[in-house]
């Protein structure tokens, strides 16, 4: 399903389901070219978020390290946020959130040029992240998990965040941003 921004998409999977238990995909390129065409990843990541209310985020790589992001929840249950930061775009500094659940089988698809981070909704969190670019530290970057600018309505009071997403700026909407 598209959302209001432009390129990122909700994905619901399919699982089947019968008496032995069930069995979803979670990717197929041939299905997914509607979404992105000859889309490729790299790197499969996966988090584990210990406590309720903790933030991780809002992270990106910027140029040459652009990547786009599949992300699943597959334990607990995450309020993920995609920050749109293409400054030729109509939505520049909006912001979407969607609830994955190991239950709901939802996914995210975010394009290049988006922040993301999450606030896990239970404890135990888990994600698995699939990325079109392998993580570059000399092109991460983030934003501040509350900027005013952008104004992310977290469903929970903020219980953990790390010192260094603590210490990420504000997004500058006068010079930030993506070509798009």
């Amino acid at each position: 399903m598209r959302t209001q921004l432009a390129g990122l998409w909700e994905i619901q999977t399919s699982p089947r389901c019968d008496e032995r238990g069930r069995f979803t995909r979670l990717f197929c390129a041939e299905e997914f070219d509607a979404v992105r065409p000859n889309l490729r990843f790299v790197q499969v990541n996966h988090s584990v978020t210990v406590r309720r209310g903790t933030v991780r985020g809002l992270h990106y790589q910027h140029a040459p390290a652009g990547e786009a992001k599949l992300i699943r929840c597959i334990r607990g249950a995450a309020f993920d946020v995609c920050v749109d930061l293409r400054v030729a775009s109509s939505t520049f500094g909006k912001w979407h959130a969607v609830e994955l659940t190991a239950v709901n089988e939802r996914q995210v698809f975010i394009p290049e040029g988006f922040a993301h981070g999450f606030q896990a909704l239970s404890d135990d969190v888990e994600l698995l992240y699939q990325h079109t670019v392998p993580h570059t530290p000399s092109c991460e970057s983030g934003i501040l998990y509350c900027d005013p600018f952008i104004g992310i309505e977290w469903p929970l009071s903020v219980t953990s965040i790390s010192d260094r997403d603590a210490r990420l700026p504000f997004l500058n909407p006068a010079v930030a941003g993506f070509a798009a």
